[in-house]
């Protein structure tokens, strides 16, 4: 397959190199907005900035190209990015996190808040640990675990990511973040009582899984037109 890759930082150079293990070829690298050619690329790799997903995807639109979003924080604009992907009939992928291991974590998680609802003795709460160059605060994945969470228990209404200086209501899920030096992600929730504490926990050993992840989801999306998350194409 023929990859441009939109955005050459750390996550940039670890998709050239998954994508040339498993033997496709990088047709153009995009590294700022002056070059904008995907010189016949089949699908390109976005892990930019949130401020130029939306222009990615109108280029990718014009170009007939197939597009995976592994950049987070541009979720607010998702339906102008629907109507573009729709009405180009391209194929778009997104996901907070490309790693396999987070993916399996979430179905985790999801299937912990069925079986902790009926024990409301156990609060619930969460952090999210990444390295201090990251853009955005949560992080994505965090926001799906909240997410997760939020609808598996009834005793919890809403996710708080920044309280301020004030206590947590008993229907908020606190799920707090840290950025810190170079960790590449570690996510963890955690569920307390007076007696006794679990917690479970992703973390990322380094950023591979997440190149691999994104260039596993171009391939994926192959002849498919429309919006999928990696949940759904897996």
């Amino acid at each position: 397959m023929k990859i441009a890759i939109l955005g050459y930082g750390k996550m940039g150079k670890l998709i050239e190199k998954s994508a040339l293990e498993r033997g496709h070829e990088i047709v153009s690298v995009i590294d700022s907005a002056e070059k904008s050619d995907f010189n016949g690329a089949q699908a390109c790799i976005d892990f930019s900035h949130p401020d130029a997903v939306l222009d990615n995807v109108e280029k990718a639109a014009k170009s007939q190209t197939n597009i995976v979003i592994g950049t987070t924080g541009w979720e607010e604009q998702s339906g102008d990015v629907e109507k573009l992907v729709s009405g180009a009939g391209i194929g778009c992928v997104y996901s907070p996190n490309f790693s396999l291991g987070v993916q399996l974590f979430l179905r985790i998680v999801k299937h912990a808040a069925a079986l902790m609802d009926s024990y409301a003795q156990y609060d619930v709460s969460g952090i999210e640990m990444h390295h201090r160059e990251k853009v955005d605060s949560p992080s994505g994945t965090a926001k799906a675990i909240a997410k997760s969470l939020v609808e598996g228990l009834k005793r919890k209404e809403l996710a708080v990511y920044h309280p301020g200086e004030r206590r947590i209501e008993e229907n908020e899920l606190h799920f707090s973040s840290l950025r810190c030096g170079q960790i590449p992600g570690t996510h963890s929730v955690i569920f307390d009582s007076l007696i006794d504490s679990i917690t479970l926990t992703h973390e990322a050993k380094n950023r591979s899984g997440f190149a691999l992840g994104a260039v596993a989801a171009a391939e994926m999306i192959g002849d498919k037109k429309g919006l999928f998350t990696f949940e759904e194409l897996l």
